[in-house]
């Protein structure tokens, strides 16, 4: 279950220290908090503090309370501080009833909170996407305010997120088969801006799913044109993409201990030539290009001095790809060799993989086929 969904060009890191925030799953637990105990006492307050898993205790302003006939009901407004997360400023609301002592605490999904349909989720198919950790801390604020009035916690909790339904739409949420709604997530209750966890969180849970069903072949891609041009290529279902970015090696490390069959990988020329010299984080900020090694392959494919001295002195690994393309040097298919050869290293040789190079319009400019 995720929240962030790759394009091409990924959000730019602001410069300076960055404000966290707080997750789906935070604000869940803080509506219910304030809800179950405007229930129980019959009076609303005009804020919420909760304490998180490590101790953390934010506060949260309450946004339309609600009181009806055997229930409450408050919103809390999401705020993820610095991180360019789909769900920042989301109103996410919960309504509270009570259920029979030892009944226990049931979860609902509200408007705009998706249901699993697949296997290989956190959760069940048939269950609201409120993944375990919110769940754990939405009974754990319902037991203390249960305590705090003597008496018992069960309760009834459905968790909504006002427009869920359309923010669901810029997130795989769909593609793992949680329709209806975003996830209500979060295992600390924090964002940390730019955070690589949740990415590759998500590239796991994708991979599950993937496997859960049966499915033999996935495919990596590093954005929207790579993962065109693959389904162009191969007629996978939906869910048998796997959205990598730049966490090759959240792929790969993953895919050793859960293997699938075949795996298609498939990047850029500049990211599988970073991949290629073994960088398994292909951001940017984290791995560079080297442009000395790509006119040593140049040279060994055939380039003459003048083609290795261009490439050295070039700006970009694109510029690279155009003065070996001009000069007939096949640089793509030898990065796409040695791209496989890391990516069937780094998942212990378990699984079949092929490696396909694209340029910027989506165009194939190197493969290396299934070896098996």
């Amino acid at each position: 279950m995720n929240d962030k969904k790759t394009t091409d060009a990924s959000p730019r890191r602001p410069e300076g220290a960055l404000r966290r925030g707080w997750t789906t799953g935070c604000c869940a637990t803080a509506a219910a908090k304030a809800a179950f105990s405007a229930l129980l006492s019959g009076k609303w307050a005009d804020s919420v503090t909760i304490t998180l898993p490590k101790g953390e205790k934010p506060t949260f302003p309450l946004l339309e309370p609600v009181s009806g006939e055997g229930f409450a009901e408050v919103g809390i407004i999401k705020d993820a501080g610095d991180d360019p997360d789909v769900t920042h400023g989301a109103h996410i609301r919960a309504r509270l009833r009570r259920r029979e002592p030892g009944s226990g605490i049931v979860f609902k999904a509200g408007e705009g909170v998706g249901m699993v349909t697949k296997p290989g989720l956190p959760i069940p198919p048939g269950e609201p996407a409120i993944n375990p950790g919110p769940r754990a801390m939405i009974e754990d604020v319902l037991r203390e305010v249960a305590a705090a009035h003597g008496t018992h916690a069960d309760a009834e909790v459905t968790v909504s997120v006002i427009g869920g339904a359309e923010i669901a739409k810029q997130t795989w949420n769909p593609r793992l088969g949680i329709v209806g709604g975003i996830s209500i997530l979060g295992t600390t209750g924090i964002v940390h801006p730019f955070s690589c966890s949740a990415w590759i969180a998500s590239i796991h849970r994708g991979i599950d799913v993937i496997r859960a069903a049966g499915q033999g072949h996935a495919a990596a891609c590093t954005g929207s044109t790579t993962e065109r041009a693959v389904a162009a290529r191969h007629d996978l279902p939906d869910f048998a993409f796997i959205d990598m970015g730049d966490f090759a090696g959240g792929v790969l490390k993953y895919l050793r201990h859960h293997p699938v069959e075949r795996l298609t990988l498939a990047g850029g020329f500049a990211k599988m030539a970073k991949l290629a010299e073994g960088h398994l984080d292909l951001h940017s900020g984290r791995s560079q290009v080297d442009l000395g090694r790509l006119a040593e392959r140049a040279t060994a494919l055939g380039g003459d001095a003048d083609l290795a001295a261009a490439i050295r002195a070039g700006n970009t690994a694109m510029e690279a790809l155009e003065l070996c393309t001009k000069a007939r040097i096949p640089i793509g298919g030898d990065i796409a060799r040695a791209a496989r050869d890391v990516a069937l290293t780094e998942s212990d040789h378990k699984i079949e993989i092929e490696l396909l190079v694209y340029d910027r319009k989506g165009n194939l400019v190197g493969e290396a086929p299934f070896k098996k």
